[in-house]
C-alpha cells in the first residue's frame, strides 16, 4: 500500500540525519533519508542476527536475473554501510543464500562466513562480512530454489495459462531467503533494483518504476525500480507475469492478468477516493503513485502493503465491492506500518492495529457510517470469541508482545488494537484524537517504534491530567492482557435485524428473507451467530433458500463450507476441494483444513487426500500453517 515518489525535503527527517550506537554515541551519516536505530531494550530484535549499532546497511542495490526455468533468483546485492569508526565487521541475515563473492566498492575481496543454521523459526544462519574499511559491499549470490519468500507458479497455475508467474511474500522474516540484508522492521533501508526477466513478461515491485524496461536483445528485458524513502526490509517485494495495467485514477491504479483485468478494476474503481479520504483524516500520502496488483490465487494474504504496489489476493474480488475494507486496510499502512513500523514483531500491533482502526475510518467516510460500524461489530465479536477460547488473561492477549507467550492470534494484533483506538477516540473525542494521531505519524515518519514509544507519546501528547491518563488504562490495553473494562463497543443496533433473524432461526428453524439485500457483512454475521450444530436437512434447506453454495463472495462462502464440514455435510466435500485446490488464502486455506481433521475417522481422510493434491500449489505461509495441522495428527 505505498507509493515511493522523489522526495525533495523532509523536515521531520531531521532528527534522523544521524543514528545512534549502544551507548548513544552519533554516528553522523551522508543523506538526511537514513532513519534512526532504537536503542532501548525493548526495541531489540531478537529475529535478526544484526548488530545494528555497530554496523547497519542504510541502502540496497539489487541486479539480479529471473530464471523461471530453474525457478532461481542470482546476481548481486550492493549494500551501502554505515559504521562505527572501530568497526570490524558487519552481520547480515540468510537463509539458505549461496554467496558466490563478497567484495567492497572496489572490487577487493572481502572475508566472510556463513553460520550455522538456527533449528527452527526460519531465523537461518547470520552472515558475517569483515569490512576491512570497506563503505560498500557486493554480494555475488543465488537465492535457493526453494526459497521461502518466493513462489513460482506453471502457466497452468494462472489465469492465463500460458506464462509462468513469480511473486515474493517477505513478511515476517522471510526475505532472508532471497535478499542478503539486515531482516529486521527496525532497520529502515532505502533500496534500488534492476531486474531482468524473459520477454514478454513484465516486472513490478514496491518501488518507482523507472522509465520503460530496456530490450537487452536476448530475449529479456530489465526494469529498473528505485524506493528512496527508507522502509522496512520485509516491504521489498516483486511479482514478474503476463500483467497489464489499468488506471484508476491520477496516481492510482492496478495490475493484473489480462483475464483478471476487468473484475479487478471494477473492483477497485474508487481507489482514488479512498486515498483522498485518508488524506483529509491523516495527512498527505507521502509515496507518490499507489499501485495494486491482484496476485493468481495462491498468495497467502488477502493483501501485503508493499509500498507503492499492494499486493491483493483475488479472493477479495465479490462483483460489488463489499470487501474493498481490504483496499482501505492496505491503503492505511501508507500511514501505520509503512510510514511509522514496528521495531520489533511482538509490536505488530502498532502496524496491524492502528491500520485496522485507520481502515475503519477510511470505510465510514468512503462507504457510510452503518457499514463501518458493521465491520467494527464483526472485528469487536472476533476479539470476544478469541478471549472466550483461550482465557480473557491468557498469555499473548496483551496488544505488546514480550515473549512471554504467543500472540493470540489476528484478534490481538488488528482488532484488539482497533479498538484500542477506538477507545481513545471515543474517550478523548475525535478532533483531539485525530489531532494526536495525525502527529503521531509525522513526528514518527520513516521511523521505527515500539509500544513504549507510543505509551509515552500518548502521556505526554493525549493526555491532559493523572484523572484522564486512569481513565483512558493506557497500561492495561498496551502491556496487560485481555480486555480492559473502559472498551467503547460497537453499536447494538448495528446488527439489529441480523441478530434478530439469527434469533428466529434458532428458535424455530426460520430462514431470512431479503438475503440478497443484505451486505457481506451481515450475511456474514448471520452466518457466524447461527447455532453451529445442523443435520444435513438443515443445512440443505439452508443453502437451498440462501444460495451460499453459489455467493460470489469468498468471504460468505468460507463460512458456509466451514459450517458444513464441520457438521460432516457430503454434498460441501467436493466444493471444499475445489475451493482448497484453486485458493491459496492462509486465512481460509487452514481453518478448513482444520475443521476436517476435527471430523475424526470422516474428515481426516478427505483432508490428507486433498492435501497431498493442492500442498505444492501454496506458498510457503499457508503450507507450514497446514503442516503443523498435520503433524499434530501424525504426533
Amino acid at each position: 500500500m505505498y507509493r515511493a515518489a522523489t522526495l525533495a525535503a523532509i523536515a521531520v527527517l531531521a532528527s534522523a540525519c544521524t543514528t545512534m550506537d549502544a551507548e548513544g554515541d552519533a554516528m553522523p551519516t551522508d543523506t538526511a533519508m537514513v532513519s534512526p536505530i532504537l536503542t532501548t531494550p525493548e526495541a531489540v530484535d531478537d529475529q535478526t542476527y544484526a548488530q545494528p549499532q555497530v554496523a547497519r546497511v542504510t541502502h540496497v542495490a539489487l541486479d539480479l536475473d529471473l530464471d523461471f526455468d530453474s525457478q532461481r533468483v542470482g546476481g548481486t546485492a550492493t549494500l551501502d554501510v554505515l559504521a562505527k569508526p572501530d568497526a570490524e565487521k558487519i552481520v547480515l541475515d540468510s537463509n539458505g543464500l549461496m554467496i558466490r563473492s563478497i567484495t567492497d566498492g572496489q572490487g577487493r575481496a572481502l572475508k566472510y562466513t556463513m553460520g550455522t543454521m538456527a533449528n527452527e523459526g526460519g531465523k537461518g544462519a547470520p552472515l558475517t562480512i569483515m569490512l576491512d574499511g570497506a563503505k560498500k559491499i557486493v554480494i555475488a549470490y543465488d537465492a535457493p530454489a526453494d526459497a521461502e519468500a518466493l513462489q513460482w507458479l506453471t502457466p497452468e497455475q494462472t489465469a492465463g495459462g500460458k506464462y509462468p508467474y513469480l511473486f515474493s511474500q517477505g513478511q515476517a522474516i522471510l526475505n532472508r531467503t532471497w535478499i542478503p540484508t539486515q531482516d529486521s522492521p527496525g532497520i529502515r533501508q532505502t533500496w534500488e533494483a534492476r531486474i531482468t526477466a524473459p520477454k514478454p513478461l513484465d516486472v513490478v515491485m514496491s518501488g518507482v518504476r523507472q522509465g520503460e524496461p530496456e530490450d537487452l536483445g536476448n530475449g529479456r528485458r530489465a526494469f529498473r525500480f528505485v524506493m528512496d524513502k527508507p522502509v522496512p526490509p520485509y516491504l521489498i517485494a516483486l511479482a514478474a507475469g503476463d500483467i497489464d495495467f489499468r488506471a484508476t485514477g491520477p496516481r492510482t491504479g492496478v495490475w493484473a492478468e489480462p483475464s483478471t483485468l476487468d473484475r479487478a478494476y471494477n473492483e477497485v474503481a474508487d481507489t482514488e477516493q479512498l486515498v483522498e479520504a485518508a488524506e483529509e483524516l491523516y495527512g498527505d500520502y507521502r509515496w507518490g503513485r499507489y499501485d495494486m496488483i491482484v496476485l493468481p490465487p495462491s498468495f497467502p494474504y488477502g493483501g501485503m502493503e508493499n509500498p507503492v504496489m499492494t499486493f491483493l489476493t483475488p479472493t477479495f474480488i465479490a462483483g460489488d465491492r463489499s470487501n474493498n475494507g481490504l483496499v482501505a486496510h492496505e491503503l492505511a499502512h501508507s500511514w501505520s506500518g509503512n510510514l511509522v513500523t514496528n521495531a520489533v514483531w511482538g509490536d505488530g500491533w502498532l502496524n496491524e492495529g492502528v491500520t485496522s482502526y485507520f481502515e475503519n475510518r477510511i470505510v465510514e467516510k468512503v462507504y457510510g457510517k452503518k457499514r463501518a460500524e458493521q465491520e467494527a461489530a464483526l472485528a469487536y465479536a472476533n476479539i470476544i470469541e478469541t478471549l472466550n477460547e483461550v482465557g480473557a488473561d491468557a498469555p499473548g492477549t496483551a496488544l505488546h508482545n514480550d515473549g512471554d507467550g504467543e500472540l493470540i492470534g489476528s484478534a490481538i494484533a488488528y482488532d484488539k488494537g482497533h479498538f484500542f483506538m477506538r477507545t481513545l477516540e471515543r474517550a478523548v473525542g475525535r478532533e483531539r484524537f485525530d489531532a494526536w494521531l495525525r502527529q503521531w505519524f509525522d513526528n514518527h515518519a520513516f521511523q521505527p517504534a515500539t509500544s513504549q514509544l507510543i505509551y509515552d507519546d500518548l502521556r505526554t501528547n493525549l493526555v491532559r491530567s493523572p484523572e484522564e491518563a486512569k481513565q483512558l488504562m493506557l497500561h492495561e490495553w498496551i502491556f496487560e492482557p485481555g480486555l480492559p473494562s473502559n472498551v467503547a463497543k460497537p453499536d447494538p443496533q448495528a446488527f439489529a435485524t441480523v441478530d434478530a433473524a439469527v434469533a428466529a432461526y434458532a428458535g424455530s428453524g426460520t430462514i431470512p428473507t431479503g438475503w440478497n439485500d443484505w451486505s457481506a457483512a451481515e450475511q456474514m454475521r448471520f452466518l457466524d451467530n447461527i447455532p453451529k450444530q445442523r443435520t444435513a436437512a438443515q443445512l440443505a434447506a439452508l443453502n437451498d433458500a440462501l444460495g451460499l453454495a453459489d455467493t460470489g463472495n469468498n468471504e460468505v462462502l468460507f463460512l458456509w463450507l466451514e459450517l458444513a464440514l464441520a457438521n460432516r455435510y457430503d454434498p460441501a466435500v467436493p466444493q471444499a476441494e475445489t475451493f482448497l485446490s484453486e485458493i491459496g488464502r492462509a486465512k481460509f486455506v487452514r481453518p478448513l483444513f482444520a475443521v476436517l481433521m476435527d471430523q475424526g475417522d470422516w474428515g481426516k481422510p478427505i483432508a490428507k487426500r486433498i492435501y497431498a493434491k493442492t500442498r505444492d500449489s501454496y506458498h510457503a505461509v499457508t503450507r507450514a500453517g497446514v503442516d503443523r495441522l498435520m503433524a499434530k495428527d501424525e504426533g
